[in-house]
C-alpha cells in the first residue's frame, strides 16, 4: 500500500495514539503503522505501557525499534520506523492476549486519561484511541462503556462542568458515508426515549459546527432520519417524527442550515452514499452504524464531535481472537490517523 499524504502541517504539537486494551489487537496495529508508513514516527506519541508496546513491536513484522520519550515534545526528533511510546502507563505483568483482564481495562482507561489531559493542555494536537474492551473497563471498575464518554467526562471537569453540560456525538465514517448518531450506548428501548427535539436539536447544533465551523464548510447537507419505519408515515407508525423530530428540523432550517428529513431511514444512507446528503443523522446505534460497517471497516473512522480537542478512533473493536497473531488489518487505524491530522491541521490554522 501507498504511504499516505500527509496534509501540510497545522502546528508542532503530535498525535497521541492510546495503545488500547493490551489484550487486544490495538497495541499491535499500532505499531504495525509505524513498520508500515514510517513517516508517522515523528508526528505521533503513543500513550500506554512500554512493555506492552515493545511486546506488539514483536508481533508486528518483526524487528522494531522502540522509542521511549519523556513527553510529547520529543516525538519531532524520533527516527522513521520506530515506535514513540510515552510511558505513562505500568502494567505489573503483561495480560495474556484475547482474555477480558481488569489490568488490561485499568491500563487502557489511564492512557486515555492521561493523553486527555495532554490535548487539554495543548501537548497534544489529537488523539486517536485503538480499541478498548467493554468489559475489561468494567472489571477495572471504570463506570463508563467507552472513550466517547470517557473524554465527555474528562473535557467537562476541566472546564467545571457536568458531562450534561457539555454534549458530545459520535460520527462514523468512511469514504462512501457519514453518519452522527442522536444516542450511543444505551439500551435500545432507552434509545428510543431518547429522542426527543432537544436532542435532535443539539445533535444537529453540533454536526453544523463541526463541518461549517470546525472544518470551514461553506454549507453542509444533513439529511435525519426517522425513528419508526417510512418516517413514520403521518403519524400511522408513531408520533416521534412529528412530536420530535420535525420541529428540531425547522428549527435548523430556520437559522440557514442545508438541512432535510425526517427521512424513512430504510432509504437515507443509500442516497447519502449516492451523493445527495454529505451527513446523515441517526436515531440510535445500530440505526447508523450498521449501513457504515457493512460499507466496510478498513477505512472506517469514529470521530468524537463536540469535545474542545479532535479525537478519532478505527472503526473496529479488540479482535480478541486475531490478537498476538500478526493478522490485524492497521487501514482503519492509518485513516483516524489521517483524519485526525487533517482535523488538527484546521483547528491550529483557525486558531492563529
Amino acid at each position: 500500500m501507498d504511504a499516505p499524504r500527509l496534509p501540510a502541517d497545522g502546528g508542532d504539537a503530535p498525535i497521541a495514539i492510546t495503545m488500547g486494551d493490551a489484550a487486544g489487537i490495538g497495541p499491535e496495529i499500532v505499531a504495525e503503522v509505524f513498520r508500515r508508513w514510517p513517516e508517522w514516527s515523528s508526528r505521533c506519541v503513543v500513550v500506554g505501557d512500554l512493555a506492552v508496546m515493545r511486546r506488539a513491536a514483536q508481533v508486528s513484522g518483526g524487528l522494531l525499534p522502540v522509542a521511549v520519550l519523556d513527553g510529547p515534545g520529543q516525538a519531532a526528533h524520533v527516527p522513521p520506523r520506530c515506535v514513540p511510546v510515552w510511558p505513562v502507563v505500568s502494567i505489573p505483568a503483561l495480560p495474556r492476549f484475547g482474555e477480558i483482564s481488569a489490568v488490561a481495562g485499568r491500563a487502557a482507561a489511564d492512557a486515555v486519561i492521561a493523553a486527555a489531559h495532554a490535548a487539554l493542555r495543548g501537548e497534544v494536537g489529537a488523539i486517536v484511541t485503538a480499541p478498548l474492551h467493554k468489559a475489561a473497563l468494567a472489571a477495572a471498575g471504570v463506570d463508563v462503556p467507552g472513550h466517547t464518554e470517557l473524554l465527555q467526562r474528562i473535557a467537562a471537569q476541566a472546564r467545571g462542568l457536568t458531562p450534561a453540560e457539555l454534549p458530545v456525538r459520535m460520527m462514523l465514517s468512511n469514504d462512501a458515508l457519514r453518519t452522527v448518531l442522536v444516542s450511543i450506548h444505551v439500551a435500545l428501548r432507552e434509545a428510543i426515549e431518547a429522542v426527543t427535539e432537544a436532542a435532535v436539536w443539539e445533535t444537529l447544533r453540533i454536526t453544523h459546527d463541526h463541518f461549517c465551523g470546525l472544518l470551514g464548510w461553506p454549507r453542509c447537507r444533513i439529511a435525519v432520519a426517522g425513528l419508526n419505519p417510512h418516517a413514520g408515515e403521518g403519524g400511522l407508525f408513531g408520533r416521534e417524527e412529528i412530536d420530535a423530530i420535525a420541529p428540531a428540523i425547522a428549527r435548523a432550517q430556520a437559522a440557514g442550515w442545508a438541512v432535510t428529513g425526517p427521512h424513512p431511514p430504510d432509504t437515507v444512507f443509500m442516497r447519502a452514499r449516492a451523493g445527495e446528503f454529505d451527513v446523515v443523522i441517526a436515531m440510535y446505534h445500530d440505526q447508523g452504524l450498521i449501513p457504515v460497517k457493512y460499507l466496510g471497516l478498513e477505512r472506517g473512522v469514529n470521530t468524537t464531535l463536540g469535545l474542545p480537542f479532535v479525537r478519532t478512533s478505527p472503526d473496529h473493536g479488540t479482535a480478541f481472537d486475531l490478537a498476538g497473531r500478526g493478522l490485524a488489518d492497521p487501514s482503519s487505524l492509518l485513516a483516524a490517523l489521517e483524519s485526525a491530522w487533517a482535523m488538527r491541521a484546521r483547528r491550529a490554522t483557525a486558531a492563529v
